[in-house]
């Protein structure tokens, strides 16, 4: 190789690495997501899929803003007033995070304490919230998911809830972390569904909850108390390995119909 062609392949790989460069400053530059962003997907019907990236502003999936202003005047209420309450939106796009971080607040459900209306998100589609992180408040309460749902590895630091969620299809929770209070009180679980290797740093309560095709809370730590009252098992009920710091409120829970009591 002469001097002049070696000159050319060092210039070449240096052209390939500023390349290679851009395309990284670029891809990083893309990875922070408005959640306005998402939410104006969303009324387009668009899918929803993101991968590596973290999506800043509070994330609301009930349009609270916008469905209090299709409500007129003559519906909409003090907090005296009594009758439905509950403005329901339907989500038709697929969502899917995969290893995402969520800086604010995640909403399918807020409860407006002036009118007493309460907004609430079902997802008629699968969603995804796989190896990602929610820093604040998580709340899905009331919710209804249509298709599968995983939230497999995930950190939920903040609050979170699924109380009164319905879960129609396959769903797993395993190696989860909750780091604040979390509640799955009434709950329902139309399939299996796995808390395998959860972490619950805080009180987890399961109070109501009914799992019509069996669960898995095997080597599930609660690292405070687990509030299993009232709770209907129907199908495998795995705690092989589970360990629980504190109490284990169990009153009338039954497992095939038999009462439970652990250890």
């Amino acid at each position: 190789m002469n001097l002049k062609e070696s000159k050319m392949k060092h210039l070449s790989r240096i052209a390939a690495l500023c390349i290679c460069l851009f395309i990284t400053v670029s891809i990083t530059a893309q990875t922070r997501v408005n959640a306005s962003k998402i939410m104006k997907d969303i009324r387009n019907g668009k899918d929803i899929l993101y991968n590596n990236a973290t999506i800043v502003g509070v994330l609301d999936f009930t349009f609270m803003d916008a469905q209090s202003e299709k409500l007129s005047k003559k519906k909409r209420r003090n907090k005296n007033q009594k009758g439905d309450n509950q403005i329901k939106k339907q989500i038709t796009s697929k969502i899917s995070f995969v290893n995402c971080t969520f800086e604010d607040d995640v909403f399918a459900y807020i409860h407006e304490e002036n009118t007493q209306y309460t907004f609430v998100a079902n997802f008629e589609k699968e969603v995804l919230f796989t190896g990602s992180t929610f820093k604040e408040k998580a709340y899905f309460k009331y919710s209804d998911f249509y298709e599968n749902a995983d939230f497999s590895n995930t950190k939920f630091n903040g609050e979170s809830t699924f109380k009164r969620a319905h879960f129609n299809s396959n769903v797993s929770f395993s190696n989860t972390f909750y780091g604040d209070s979390s509640t799955f009180k009434f709950t329902k679980f139309k399939s299996n569904v796995s808390f395998a290797n959860a972490i619950f740093k805080e009180t987890a309560t399961f109070k109501y909850a009914e799992f019509n095709k069996g669960v898995s809370f095997n080597k599930t730590r609660f690292e405070e108390d687990l509030d299993l009252k009232y709770t209907k098992v129907f199908g495998e009920f795995n705690v092989t390995g589970m360990h629980v710091e504190y109490d284990v409120e169990s009153k009338y829970t039954r497992i095939n119909g038999k009462k439970f009591r652990y250890h």
